[in-house]
C-alpha cells in the first residue's frame, strides 16, 4: 500500500492525459509525468509548454514533463491509462517488468479488453497491481480550462477513496467513491450506446416532452443491463452513471450522440466508422451477443436491440423511434 504519493504517471498525452495532467501538475505537489509515444508532443510540451496537436492554445504549468521513456513507471505511485481501450492491456502486459508493484492503476479508457471483458478485469488477469476505474462526465477541454469536473473512483480499496481525495484536493475535479468496479466500467460502455440512440430520436424531434420520454427509458434500460450483468444499482447515480450517461447524450461534443445524429438525419454511410470513434457501436454488438446467449438476462430491452439492428442488417431509421417505444 502507497503511503506517501509522490510521483504521477499519465500514459497517454492526448487530450484527456494533458487535461489531467495538467490539472495535476498546477498543484504543485506531485511529479507529474506525461509518458506518450508521441516524439513531436513531447519535445513540444517540454520544450514550449504547449501540447499543439490537442490543445494549441493551451500554455501548459511549468511542473508538467513528458517523456517517451517507459522507465519513469519504475518509480511511480499512480498510473493514469488514458490510451485506447484497445492498447492498454497490452501495455501493461509489455511494461510489467518494470513497474512499481504497489503503483495504483487507474482505467479511464472506455471500451473492452481484448478478451471482450471490461478493461479492469483484463487488466487483473495480467498484474497484481492495484487496478481502480476512472470515469465521469468530463470533456477535457473544459477540464484543462479549470471548470470544475466530475469522476467517480471505483475501486474495492475503500482506502484508495482518502488516497484519491488528496490526490485532487484543491484541484478543479471532484470525486465520488464506490466499490462497484464493474458497474463504473459497464456504465461507461452503456452510456454510449445510449447517446447514439438520444441523437437518432433528437434528430426526427425537438419535442422536450418525448426527449425526456425517451431519456427516461434509456435510464431504466441501462440500469437493469447493468444490474443484469453484475452492476450496483446505486452506482447509476454517481458521477460514472447519471452524470456521465446526460453528458454523453446531450450535449453535441459528444461524438457518440453525433453519430446517433447521423444516422438520425439520413447521413449515415459505412464509412462512417473510419471517421467517427464508435465505441457505443462496438458495445452495441458485444452486449447483445452476451444478451441473446445469456439465459440469466431475460428483460426486453427495445433500445439496443433496435441498435443492433440499425447496425448489423438492412434498416430504415426512419422508423427507429417508434419501434423503441
Amino acid at each position: 500500500m502507497i503511503s506517501n504519493v509522490k510521483n504521477l504517471v499519465i500514459v497517454g498525452a492526448g487530450s484527456i492525459g494533458t487535461a489531467i495532467g495538467n490539472v495535476l501538475a498546477r498543484k504543485d505537489a506531485y511529479n507529474v509525468i506525461l509518458l506518450s509515444i508521441e516524439k513531436d508532443v513531447v519535445e513540444n510540451i517540454n520544450t514550449k509548454r504547449r501540447n499543439t496537436k490537442y490543445f494549441p492554445n493551451i500554455k501548459l504549468s511549468k511542473h508538467l514533463k513528458a517523456t517517451t521513456d517507459d522507465n519513469v513507471l519504475k518509480e511511480a505511485d499512480i498510473v493514469f491509462l488514458a490510451i485506447p481501450s484497445n492498447a492498454i492491456v497490452g501495455y501493461i502486459e509489455k511494461v510489467s517488468a518494470i513497474l512499481n508493484p504497489d503503483a495504483i492503476l487507474l482505467n479511464m479508457a472506455k471500451g473492452f479488453g481484448p478478451d471482450r471483458k471490461i478493461i479492469t478485469s483484463s487488466l487483473k488477469a495480467v498484474t497484481s497491481n492495484p487496478v481502480c476505474a476512472f470515469k465521469g462526465p468530463t470533456f477535457a477541454r473544459e477540464l484543462i480550462n479549470r471548470i470544475p469536473t466530475a469522476f467517480t473512483i471505483g475501486s474495492k480499496d475503500e482506502s484508495h477513496y482518502e488516497i484519491f481525495q488528496k490526490v485532487f484536493e484543491d484541484t478543479n475535479i471532484y470525486i465520488d467513491f464506490t466499490k462497484d468496479v464493474k458497474g463504473v466500467e459497464i456504465l461507461s460502455l452503456l452510456k454510449n450506446i445510449y447517446a447514439i440512440a438520444t441523437g437518432i430520436v433528437d434528430a426526427h424531434y425537438s419535442s422536450p416532452n418525448f426527449r425526456f420520454l425517451f431519456l427516461t427509458k434509456a435510464f431504466n434500460e441501462m440500469r437493469e443491463i447493468m444490474i443484469q450483468f453484475g452492476g450496483k444499482e446505486e452506482t447509476m447515480f454517481k458521477y460514472c452513471g447519471f452524470g456521465d450517461f446526460c453528458l454523453t447524450a446531450l450535449n453535441d461534443l459528444s461524438r457518440n450522440r453525433t453519430l446517433g445524429l447521423l444516422i438520425g438525419k439520413g447521413f449515415f454511410v459505412e464509412d462512417i466508422s473510419d471517421k467517427v470513434t464508435l465505441e457505443g457501436k462496438i458495445a452495441v454488438n458485444v452486449f447483445c451477443n452476451e444478451i441473446t446467449k445469456g439465459k440469466k438476462i431475460s428483460c426486453d430491452f427495445p433500445i439496443i436491440t433496435e441498435l443492433y439492428n440499425l447496425f448489423n442488417e438492412e434498416y430504415d431509421a426512419s422508423k427507429f423511434v417508434t419501434r423503441v417505444i
